[in-house]
């Protein structure tokens, strides 16, 4: 295999034998990086002399048995992501010259391992859609299939990932934007539970907040994940206990209850979506699984529910910065409709998104006293322009208009939920050429089955997924 796919697990264990040095794979991201960003747009900036000055210092490290965890991987950091001394734009015109000047814990855990940042990745400004275009960076691609979007808001991070521009890549998720970019881009995306990664304020108080990673394989995720989750001191939610750090499975496979949930009650689902998903399951039962089809009683007030808890804290903390209306002209579109919607907040209407929380747990509830787990699509179409605008475009799913904001990506649900862990994970293909993607979604805190699950789907619909079918542009 080419050195800019190699899997971490596997240029670890080359950095460990000599048979590739950290300056090597640095040269083969760059030099891809050259090759293919152009075409795509996953980067807003890069570090080349440094990361090949700290790649350099690796590789000395190596032999001499001084080496860290990480040391010499390259790490991309999504647009949004404090690392003091970089400028940070959330891809807003009005950042350009945002110079952070601390580092989130993400960050500062990777870069204490010895992971090098080579370079930040697009995300739409703000975070604030499911693709990944901005008036400051223009629009990026999906590596599958150029015309259709990369996903977000880590939607260059999941580029740089699938394309071999790095060894993995963070991304945050506040409604689906780790899982969104990684199901379009053929990636497997954590959402963890909420506390068990740590956050900066004010988003470490905020349910629906996660950060978390974008990875190639599933043994790249379990190896990684140890290194960001934990307590810190930044943020008082992180000290939640963790009874089982290390993912130890509760009981074998052929007893896991899996819960099949098309369209979670309510969505319009893609045809090709639905077939990939119905082979899922069935490679499922084929080793054993009970998998029942059993749909959440929810409806379409899951949409409003998130819209008004995103308008109502990040929103809010938006239009306090950025409100006036000098800056408001210098926003792309779809953050001025955002913020247009906050301004027509109502504390009732906080009240109510509050309240119908509590009843779509009571729904989820039902299913999770009897079953382990969750089995959903994690979009709903993949029929997702890469210019996408949601506040001027229509979005259609077959034939019917949806929600052009949110009716399109079913990840958002298990952040107004946020203590139940979510796994995006490939599992086939749609008919544009871009990869499907299945949600694993676990009882609050109970990661382990999560994984377990994912073991079972990553040797049968996911196996290989790179190395047989990736497209070379």
């Amino acid at each position: 295999m080419a050195i800019h796919y190699l899997a971490v697990t596997e240029i670890l264990q080359q950095f460990r034998q000599g048979s590739l040095t950290p300056v090597e794979l640095m040269h083969a991201y760059q030099q891809r990086i050259r090759q293919l960003d152009p075409k795509l747009n996953a980067f807003t900036s890069q570090f080349q002399q440094d990361a090949l000055s700290k790649a350099e210092k690796a590789t000395a490290r190596w032999p001499q048995s001084q080496a860290r965890p990480l040391e010499g991987l390259a790490v991309a950091i999504k647009d949004e992501t404090y690392i003091e001394g970089q400028i940070t734009t959330n891809g807003s015109r009005l950042l350009t010259e945002a110079m952070a000047t601390s580092t989130d814990p993400v960050p500062a855990r990777l870069l204490q391992a010895g992971a090098i940042v080579h370079g930040r990745t697009t995300t739409p400004e703000f975070s604030t859609a499911g693709v990944t275009w901005s008036e400051l960076w223009g629009v990026s691609r999906n590596p599958w299939n150029p015309a259709i979007s990369c996903g977000g808001s880590s939607g260059g991070s999941a580029i740089a990932v699938a394309t071999g521009m790095c060894s993995f890549a963070n991304g945050t998720d506040i409604g689906g934007s780790v899982r969104i970019p990684a199901a379009f881009c053929g990636l497997y995306g954590y959402k963890p539970p909420h506390g068990r990664v740590p956050e900066i304020s004010p988003y470490n108080i905020d349910p629906y907040c996660h950060h978390s990673l974008l990875t190639r394989t599933l043994d790249d995720l379990l190896l990684l994940y140890p290194f960001i989750k934990g307590p810190d001191w930044m943020d008082s939610h992180s000290f939640i206990p963790d009874d089982n750090p290390k993912l130890k499975p509760r009981k074998p496979l052929q007893q896991l209850k899996v819960a099949l949930a098309p369209t979670l009650g309510f969505y319009q689902v893609a045809a090709d979506i639905r077939r990939q998903l119905d082979h899922t399951a069935e490679a499922l039962r084929t080793q054993g699984v009970q998998v029942d089809l059993l749909e959440p009683a929810w409806d379409e007030r899951v949409i409003e529910t998130a819209k008004i808890h995103q308008r109502a804290l990040m929103g809010m903390t938006l239009k306090q910065k950025f409100g006036a209306p000098a800056a408001r002209k210098q926003l792309t579109s779809y953050v001025q409709h955002y913020l247009e919607m906050v301004d027509q907040l109502t504390v009732d209407a906080i009240f109510q998104a509050n309240l119908h929380s509590c009843a779509m747990w009571d729904a989820l509830a039902v299913i999770f006293k009897d079953y382990d787990l969750l089995l959903c699509p994690t979009l709903a179409t993949s029929e997702v322009p890469a210019d996408f605008d949601y506040s001027k475009d229509r979005m259609q799913i077959n034939g019917i208009d949806v929600d052009a904001n949110k009716g399109w990506f079913m990840t958002y649900p298990f952040n107004t939920l946020g203590q139940c862990p979510v796994l995006a994970m490939p599992n086939g293909f749609c008919d544009n050429g871009v990869p499907s993607s299945v949600q694993i979604v676990g009882r609050p805190y109970q990661e382990a089955d999560v994984f377990q699950l994912a073991r079972a789907l990553s040797d049968t619909v996911a196996k290989d997924f790179y190395t047989s079918k990736f497209p070379e542009l």
